[in-house]
């Protein structure tokens, strides 16, 4: 217990050291990260190739060693901004955000999930939201295993707003509770949780295990679905939100699991380096299918 409050408060210090550094600075030194954990973490490293050998066959080895390189310096570079994402004021924070896109879906009262993928700017969407609107937020919460950075790190992600962290291992009860209330669910759907929590629906092409939560939640939360994404930019990060969708849910699981896929492929598109590639997103195969990694 004790290492783990020396370790904790060490961390804590470090954020907000880091976060006196010029954005510039601590970009630099996140790229500079990125490339020594690029050649150094070698099983990430080739987790990385191999999604994106498997999602963009068409680009030559070169290229995709380019971008799994840009992947790991994104990881770093986001990782330090959380520095002063969590501890610095609103006023220097949203000189560094940019929140657009369809923002009259922040006007309506009705429950809202925010379908926000894994790319690498998740944090500073989630600070933009909880700064630009008085909605509640609601978020499904992983405990981290040193409880002194659990507790500091849920403190922080709530400092702004109205924020409802739930463990997984709480159920669904509350979490429809709130969303029925007008909450903003951040709903995360686009990482392998394994074969019991998913159905196999394509994602680049490939049958991949992926929940079907956003579905179910839309249903049961009477809520429309609001795509939340977030882009690194030069100057901090752009936070687009897009109308939400038409006709969904529908009474098909698969088939609205497979449109939440496809549209999260496309946005993928726009900008391949940002996304969270360092995920085993084909570790769980279809029966008789031989493993990827």
């Amino acid at each position: 217990m004790a290492a783990h409050k020396l370790t904790g408060r060490a961390v804590i210090a470090l954020m907000h050291g880091l976060a006196l550094l010029p954005l510039p600075l601590l970009r630099g030194l996140g790229s500079l990260l990125g490339k020594i954990l690029f050649k150094t973490a070698k099983p990430r490293r080739e987790i990385a190739l191999t999604n994106l050998r498997l999602c963009f066959p068409e680009l030559d080895e070169a290229t995709r060693e380019q971008w799994a390189q840009q992947t790991f310096i994104y990881f770093c570079q986001t990782w330090l901004d959380r520095s002063w994402l969590w501890t610095s004021k609103p006023e220097k924070i949203n000189k560094r955000l940019r929140l657009t896109g369809a923002l009259q879906e922040l006007d309506n009262p009705s429950p809202m999930i925010l379908l926000a993928p894994h790319f690498y700017g998740l944090d500073a969407a989630g600070v933009a939201m909880a700064l630009g609107s008085t909605r509640t937020a609601v978020s499904i919460y992983t405990k981290q295993p040193n409880p002194v950075l659990d507790a500091w790190i849920k403190e922080r992600r709530a400092r702004f707003g109205e924020v409802l962290l739930f463990n997984r291992a709480e159920g669904l009860r509350p979490i429809i509770k709130a969303l029925r209330a007008g909450g903003g669910l951040f709903l995360l759907p686009d990482m392998n949780f394994g074969e019991r929590e998913s159905i196999f629906v394509p994602f680049f092409g490939i049958q991949a295990a992926t929940v079907s939560s956003l579905s179910r939640f839309a249903e049961m939360g009477h809520a429309r679905v609001v795509p939340l994404l977030s882009r690194v930019t030069k100057n901090g990060y752009e936070i687009e939100l897009l109308p939400h969708w038409q006709d969904f849910p529908t009474d098909d699981v698969v088939h609205d699991t497979t449109r939440m896929s496809q549209e999260v492929e496309a946005w993928i598109r726009t900008m391949p380096t940002q996304y969270f590639w360092v995920h085993k997103r084909f570790k769980s195969r279809p029966p008789g299918e031989p493993p990827i990694y």
